[in-house]
């Protein structure tokens, strides 16, 4: 057994114990879905951060990082606003809605037809969304064990889908910063030995980086295409963290303070990554640019999404690669938990347990959750398998064209309605109908013999790639969808009766802020995050530093011992952290 797969055996071990640690607080739908609303900031940005992180990461936009420069890290400096959006605003709205499921808080303002339409709108989304995580986490997979794409698809999305049921949200948002911790420091360590081996900075991005278009990278001969692309993709990545379907993971927050804090540790986050996570990409540009010496098969075109491990296999000392391929299934579990965790979620809040549910017991409603979750792991594995015969598209643009043409519609009217709130409940689904007929007339119209006959360019393939799935899209949305849920305003009548009712509770919660107090419960459980992890992270860099016993030159063995000390380290801080049950505290309560 090569030290790589055991290490990755390893890392399922403390997925594993990890799961197994956090069991017992999963024991009902409240904490099984959201931690039962009592998770501390430091996790709860973890987990928001690694919402936009996954396999995808190194694997499609290393590829994209290859090819094109400077220009994948935009994205991520747009998520990094959107949180700071979420700072201060969204995240604090997100949490005092008090609900288990966000679709309940639709349910709230939009009422019960919304409800249906903005759950099976959802589903679809999230499921191709996570196919392509999914895809991504395989398509380096298969590069390590040298096993075809299909067959690895169908082993990892296994994997990934047994770890998901086993403690539910409380499990995987704890793995979410255990794996957060590990690639950051990976990551960090990897980008120095880029550097270090390229002979500092400036001839790492002067060898790597397309000659004269260090930002834009190559395939643009319009320069103010990837401009207009710039600029929209920061409104296209704010709608994305700021709306009310994706807001599980800050109703997990302890309170409105702790969801703050969560959306600017995942700012933060959001900013720093960039600025290392691509430098291995330019190392290999510059001197592996070659993708024929490469010696993967099975890949095809993708070829150039197995940019990352190119980088690790050939410049990193043995054993690294174990590590960055635990760190991405783990990375890949966070990112495919907002389709198996979350939309289990939403099923059975929205429509098992309203209309087909007999039984209301907190028994029967977990063993369904979890039937429900084992669903969309089969539905999602399936969808990456149908995923990989789509060779027109790299993993990057099939992304963007997802979230932009599919999903933009559905986020739109989840953010809104907090800032437009005098609108019939038909707005919710008039403005997702008007998005789909939007989506479709821009994939149907936008062809390259479009700009050609009608504005007279002709574009290349990269230019008519991007500009169709992210320029096109946001201002089509932008401009006919979302002024359509404005003008609905126009057509609200008061409401009476029950959905009145509904309409003030939302409100009113969403206007209140939530303050937990101090109790010797909380602090206790409090300090199990603490002290789970602290302890995991322990253990977790004393298993990296005994990686120095595998040959490898002195500066690899170093790296081990780098590694393990930073994990050890961030662990005791973690245990060191923990808060006594004062006596001033046990009053309170």
């Amino acid at each position: 057994m090569s030290v790589d797969i055991l290490v990755v055996l390893v890392y399922f071990g403390f997925l594993a114990v990890l799961g197994w640690a956090f069991r017992s607080a999963a024991g009902s739908t409240s904490e099984y879905f959201r931690g039962g609303g009592r998770m501390l900031w430091w996790m709860v940005g973890s987990t928001a951060f690694m919402m936009a992180l996954s396999a995808m990461t190194f694997t499609g936009l290393m590829g994209k990082a290859l090819q094109d420069g400077m220009s994948v890290g935009i994205v991520f400096f747009a998520n990094a606003t959107g949180y700071f959006c979420n700072y201060l605003f969204f995240a604090a709205k997100a949490r005092q809605m008090r609900v288990i499921s966000p679709v309940q808080g639709i349910r709230l303002r939009f009422g019960k037809v919304n409800e249906q339409v903005f759950t099976w709108a959802n589903i679809p989304v999230s499921v191709l969304q996570a196919g392509i995580w999914l895809n991504g986490l395989a398509v380096f997979t298969s590069a390590v064990v040298d096993l075809p794409l299909n067959v690895t698809i169908i082993a990892t999305g296994s994997i990934v889908l047994l770890m998901s049921l086993v403690g539910g949200s409380w499990a995987v948002i704890a793995s979410d910063v255990l794996q957060m911790i590990l690639i950051t420091v990976m990551t960090f360590v990897t980008a120095m030995v880029a550097i270090w081996k390229s002979g500092g900075v400036s001839n790492l991005l002067n060898k790597g980086l397309p000659v004269g278009h260090h930002v834009m990278g190559s395939g643009y001969s319009h320069a103010y295409l990837f401009v207009a692309w710039s600029l929209l993709i920061f409104i296209k990545q704010f709608f994305s963290t700021n709306n009310m379907v994706d807001s599980y993971r800050f109703i997990a927050a302890k309170d409105t303070n702790h969801a703050r804090k969560a959306a600017l540790l995942a700012c933060g986050l959001s900013c720093l990554g960039p600025l290392i996570w691509f430098l291995p990409a330019y190392y290999v540009a510059g001197n592996y640019g070659d993708t024929s010496t490469w010696n993967i098969h099975g890949l095809g075109k993708k070829i150039t999404d197995a940019t990352y491990y190119i980088f690790v296999k050939k410049e990193m000392p043995v054993g690294m690669v174990g590590l960055m391929l635990a760190a991405m299934f783990a990375a890949t579990m966070s990112s495919m938990d907002s389709a198996l965790n979350r939309n289990a979620g939403i099923v059975l809040k929205c429509v098992y347990e309203p209309y087909f549910c007999k039984d209301t017991s907190e028994k029967n409603l977990m063993r369904m959750s979890q039937i429900l979750t084992a669903f969309f792991g089969v539905v999602i594995i399936l969808s990456a398998l149908f995923l990989t015969s789509l060779k027109q598209f790299g993993l990057f643009d099939l992304m963007m064209l997802v979230g932009t043409l599919v999903g933009f519609p559905i986020l739109i009217p989840s953010i809104m309605c907090f800032f437009v709130r005098r609108t019939p409940d038909w707005a919710g689904w008039g403005t997702i109908l008007v998005g789909i007929c939007v989506s479709a007339l821009i994939y149907i119209v936008i062809t390259p013999e479009f700009f050609k006959h009608v504005l007279g360019i002709t574009l290349s393939a990269r230019e008519f790639s991007e500009t169709k799935s992210v320029t096109c899209g946001v201002i089509g949305h932008t401009c006919i969808t979302l002024p359509f849920f404005c003008i609905t305003h126009f057509f609200y009548k008061e409401p009476v009766g029950y959905r009145k009712a509904e309409i003030e509770k939302f409100f009113e919660n969403t206007d209140t802020e939530v303050v937990v107090e101090d109790t010797p419960l909380s602090i206790e459980m409090d300090n199990k995050q603490n002290s789970v992890l602290g302890k995991m992270l322990l253990a977790g860099g004393a298993f990296v530093s005994l990686l120095i016993f595998v040959p490898n030159p002195m500066w690899g063995r170093g790296l081990f011992i780098i590694i393990g000390g930073m994990l050890a380290l961030i662990g005791f801080i973690l245990i060191k952290a923990q808060r006594k049950i004062t006596d001033d505290i046990k009053v309170k309560s």
